[in-house]
């Protein structure tokens, strides 16, 4: 998996707010967790982490399955974090086995809520990862974080009652609800929209095949959703949810064409009925006024940018 040098992130950190703290991230080795360990590590954290049994550990590395109870409550008893980054899910929208989706995507995030609710050291922050798609198909141009949910497919479901479950350790848990819109950059999996669409096109490829052309998104860099979820540990403002977005979307032809240009080439596009889900969110476009009047503002990689940076890797 391509990775992003350290030294691109620009100087953005606030240096030392990290000093002497330890942050805990599951998922680490996940797409995401690679770029927020990076922005913490840089702010000063000690960064642990948990990956799934049998994945390649090293030090500040916990073999974790969160859905073994017991094996959670010992590894948030040793590591003691001050601040909590959850990323561990089923994250794939198509994913094939929805029980294991809600299993780990909620049952999961209990059990890690409950050890950390017992630990001897009580965290400043925890930043649950849900995700923009519990808005579902929203009949307003810019979603905010008062659009009621109404979830279109079961990961959407699960990480709703996550959200909802959540809410019963709340008086307990300094918990901030973080709800990203979509996101890409490096080393982010080919069956996700825009590694897809870059991979193609790095490979010379001259076809195409798919889902709904008709979808928009509202795409961020996945560096930028690192910095916002740094900064909200940093605000701790526990008990409220926040979207992460940019507040502009794109359709899918859009993205076909600017890649083309980076490119150099046009590609044929084929509709594969086999992609196309009865149930697509059509448009997804956020509002992150919220975010930035609790964090900052917050200056967003140009999706051209992104697909570059994606295409030279």
């Amino acid at each position: 998996m391509n990775r992003l040098a350290t030294d691109a992130y620009p100087a953005h950190v606030q240096h030392g707010e990290g000093e002497g703290k330890r942050a805990l991230i599951t998922g680490l080795r996940g797409f995401t967790g690679y770029y927020v360990a990076a922005e913490l590590t840089a702010a000063g954290y000690r960064v642990f982490g948990t990956v799934l049994p049998g994945e390649q550990t090293g030090p500040d590395i916990f073999e974790v399955d969160l859905c073994d109870r017991k094996a959670v409550a010992a590894m948030v008893e040793q590591v003691q974090p001050d601040v909590v980054v959850h990323l561990a899910a089923i994250a794939f929208v198509a994913h094939s086995d929805a029980e294991l989706m809600y299993r780990v995507n909620v049952a999961g995030s209990r059990n890690l809520l409950e050890a950390l609710a017992a630990a001897r050291h009580q965290s400043s922050a925890v930043l649950l990862a849900s995700s923009a798609n519990i808005y579902g198909n929203a009949d307003v141009k810019l979603i905010d974080e008062n659009v009621p949910p109404a979830p279109a497919n079961d990961y959407a479901v699960s990480k709703l009652a996550m959200e909802y479950m959540a809410r019963l350790w709340m008086d307990r848990l300094p918990i901030i609800i973080a709800r990203p819109f979509n996101y890409s950059g490096r080393g982010q999996a080919e069956n996700f929209l825009l590694p897809k669409i870059v991979s193609h096109f790095r490979r010379g490829e001259r076809k195409i095949e798919l889902g709904n052309l008709a979808i928009a998104r509202d795409f961020s860099d996945v560096r930028t959703v690192a910095i916002a979820y740094r900064r909200l540990l940093a605000a701790a403002p526990s008990g409220q949810a926040f979207n992460i977005c940019s507040g502009q979307s794109y359709s899918l032809g859009t993205v076909i064409d600017t890649v083309a240009s980076i490119a150099g080439y046009r590609i044929d596009v084929e509709v594969n009925p086999a992609f196309v889900r009865s149930n697509d969110v059509l448009s997804l476009a956020g509002n992150n006024d919220k975010l930035t009047s609790v964090v900052g503002a917050l200056e967003p990689i140009p999706l051209v940018e992104t697909l570059r940076w994606m295409y030279q890797q």
